[in-house]
């Protein structure tokens, strides 16, 4: 665990009360990454959202999140977990918004009692997707016969080298529906009257899976204003000192060693698909 002051904020040995920031940046996935720590999930982040809620005199925990979002499990694991420690600690929570917390990002950024965004930040994406390619064709192209033996008639749904069926199209867009309803209801209930205000957004329209700026995320009651960390901290903490808790870096990274044998190809497609998120959100 990595724990260290802020330049600038902080430095008088005299002050005891503590501001925790735990920095969420990443996409969220349960596949760990052997070269980087830009991906978020429960494992990664556990020993850093401990090490955040652990201070004596905690004054408040400071979110501070740049994720494009990803797998919903995760997202939902790492949110409860600061909530459940915020709980026990009886301690604010605060989150802000940097470059991005759509999707899942947002979803972290709701486990806070407030949130807060740059006007640029790139907010909300309330919603849920799902992605593949299809090859029926491909393989026999160079002549290769696909053999696949189940039990049970469904194992083969959505495999990419057969056919697309009505049926699993259907049982996939049912499942994301359900997610989707999830997400919507964890932003309800965190954010509450902040946003019912809006109507119909409440009712609907705010799940949509639009994005906003920070600007009109405030308007919208997805944020509950504008300002960054250390604005927001040193404004309600003047005479806190503000600690940094965040993993670790894969051992690999810190020895600044590249990808070892055999794990090329699975490098390279983590990487395309950390990009593929982050680039939803370019300018």
């Amino acid at each position: 665990m990595v724990t260290s002051r802020i330049p600038g904020i902080g430095d008088r040995g005299d002050r005891t009360d503590v501001v925790s920031v735990l920095k969420l940046n990443g996409v969220i996935t349960p596949t760990p990454s052997p070269l980087s720590r830009g991906v978020l999930n429960i494992n990664s982040l556990e020993s850093a959202i401990v090490r955040a809620f652990a201070p004596d005199r905690l004054r408040a925990v400071a979110l501070v999140i740049n994720s494009p979002g990803g797998a919903p499990t995760q997202s939902g694991l790492i949110a409860e977990r600061i909530r459940q420690l915020a709980d026990e600690k009886n301690v604010p929570v605060l989150a802000f918004a940097e470059d991005v917390a759509a999707s899942g990002g947002y979803w972290l950024a709701c486990a806070a009692d407030e949130i807060f965004a740059h006007r640029t930040s790139l907010v909300g994406s309330i919603g849920v997707v799902s992605g593949g390619f299809g090859f029926p064709e491909l393989l026999s192209r160079f002549g290769v016969e696909r053999r696949l033996y189940t039990a049970g008639e469904n194992k083969r749904r959505l495999d990419p080298f057969s056919p697309e069926r009505s049926e699993d199209v259907e049982w996939l867009n049912q499942l994301i529906v359900q997610l989707h309803d999830e997400f919507a209801d964890w932003v309800r209930r965190r954010r509450g009257s902040r946003i019912a205000e809006h109507g119909d957004l409440f009712n609907g329209d705010l799940f949509n899976g639009d994005v906003w700026l920070g600007t009109r995320a405030a308007e919208l009651g997805l944020v509950d204003g504008l300002g960054t960390m250390r604005e927001i901290v040193s404004q309600r903490y003047p005479e806190a000192e503000v600690t940094v808790a965040e993993p670790k870096k894969p051992l690999l990274a810190r020895l600044g060693l590249g990808a070892p044998v055999g794990t090329g190809m699975t490098a390279l497609l983590d990487v395309l698909e950390r990009r593929a998120h982050w680039s939803r959100f370019g300018l």
